[in-house]
């Protein structure tokens, strides 16, 4: 019996995998005022939790997966970087594996989300994928033969930080034209905030929020009542996140890109032009190596599907 934990900067959520299925979940507060002893107790009771919801002995649990935001070296368990926890070099694994004493491994939050999915949804019929969640950031992960790729050290896979405009829009990186600048949900709301001021009469201002902002639905609503300047900021959106696919598709040559985050919930809408925009891009046409663009299925479960997988994976 395995148990997967997905760690947030505001919780933690965590189930059993049982039988290719995850039981109930249990989650915890979490808070960067704690430090690594405190989450690390907390981890330690929200496993304990997570075996009693299902019913489970917890001598029965064999390992416990984590999926951590920040650079981890999943090698030693640690968590290298965590910028919004401030936690540099803390070795979370053996925390946690003192206070349980259960096997713990740990690897980076995207990557489990993309292992999550390639073992257990959309990418399950797949040998090789890229997961691509479309949040504040662009995130993801990696699979090449069934298997997760982490890099050297467990540094890479970071999908975000690929350059697609040299001296663009500056990211939080500290360079320039970072492809989650532009295919991330705050990109679009950019452009379509862009749109807006540039555009009163446009429909774009019937779809804004409360506040007087867009949000990441902004466009897409607006496009499909036909409003001009709404269709070109969607086609840019695409063309963006397009140029960026096409990109990891020459590099990769996967089976299929599969498509997390809230603007994936456009369906068909996004991801219609978005292959129609990628295929002629491809150095190797998709009739002589299929690509699949496709939504990711498991949601906000990916995490920990991918998380318990990953302590499967390293047993």
């Amino acid at each position: 019996m395995l148990i997967g934990i997905d760690l947030g900067g505001m919780s933690a959520k965590a189930a059993c995998l049982h039988t290719n299925s995850l039981t109930e979940r249990v989650r915890v507060e979490t808070s960067a005022s704690d430090g690594p002893q405190e989450t690390a107790d907390a981890l330690a009771a929200l496993s304990i939790s997570a075996a009693k919801a299902a019913g489970i002995a917890y001598g029965d649990v064999e390992a416990i997966g984590i999926g951590s935001p920040g650079v981890i070296d999943s090698a030693n368990g640690t968590v290298v970087q965590w910028s919004n926890f401030g936690w540099k070099g803390v070795s979370l694994g053996p925390l946690v594996a003192e206070r349980t004493g259960k096997r713990v491994f740990i690897t980076n939050d995207a990557n489990a989300a993309a292992l999550g999915e390639a073992k257990y949804g959309a990418g399950a019929k797949y040998e090789d994928s890229i997961l691509l969640t479309l949040g504040t950031g662009v995130g993801g992960g990696i699979i090449l033969g069934g298997k997760l790729f982490e890099g050297s050290k467990s540094a890479g896979a970071e999908i975000g930080h690929m350059v697609i405009s040299h001296g663009g829009e500056l990211c939080t990186c500290g360079r320039r034209g970072c492809f989650e600048r532009y295919a991330s949900a705050t990109g679009l709301i950019r452009m379509t905030e862009e749109g807006m001021r540039a555009h009163p009469e446009s429909l774009l201002h019937k779809y804004k929020k409360e506040d007087g902002r867009a949000g990441g639905k902004t466009a897409f609503l607006a496009a499909r009542e036909g409003d001009k300047t709404a269709a070109e900021v969607v086609a840019q959106y695409i063309a963006y996140l397009g140029e960026g696919i096409a990109n990891l598709v020459n590099l990769l040559r996967p089976q299929a890109v599969l498509l997390g985050g809230g603007i994936a919930n456009e369906g068909e809408a996004l991801l219609a032009p978005l292959r129609e925009y990628v295929r002629p891009r491809l150095y190797v046409s998709d009739t002589y190596a299929p690509l699949d663009i496709v939504c990711a299925t498991l949601g906000n479960d990916a995490g920990l599907y991918g998380a318990a997988e990953y302590a499967r994976s390293r047993l």
